[in-house]
């Protein structure tokens, strides 16, 4: 998403991206950028919390009509319930260790399956 948003901008329509991944999007350079420090798919608040939820598309509002220069990135005040997420947020262990090594092999068994039918499909071998 944030590359389209840098295609986007550069064609002229103004973009503000809302995400949970701060050191990736901003890597990227979108122009307008709104950050809630919650867990990776909840960039817009809690689940069934519609305050909240308003309060973080308002404040993406905001930034869309009042950011003042290029590369602006404003942050909400939201908090999640725990920090527990951070635990476990890309932990790798002696407890996962060897599931997620088997679940990366299926994952490229996959892929590559994928890509052979993809290129049968379109008459290359």
């Amino acid at each position: 998403m944030s590359l389209v948003s840098r295609y986007l901008e550069e064609n002229g329509v103004p973009t503000v991206l809302m995400g949970s991944a701060r050191d990736i999007v901003e890597e990227c350079g979108v122009g307008r950028f709104v950050f809630t420090d919650f867990p990776l798919g909840n960039p817009c608040g809690k689940p069934w919390d519609a305050k909240m939820q308003h309060s973080i598309v308002g404040t993406a509002f905001d930034l869309l009509e009042k950011a003042w220069m290029p590369r602006t990135t404003v942050q909400t005040p939201f908090r999640w319930d725990n920090d527990e997420w951070r635990l476990a947020f890309m932990r790798v262990d002696d407890s996962n260790r060897e599931a997620l090594a088997r679940a990366g092999e299926e994952r490229r068994r996959s892929q590559a399956g994928a890509k052979k039918g993809d290129q049968h499909s379109h008459g290359k071998s």
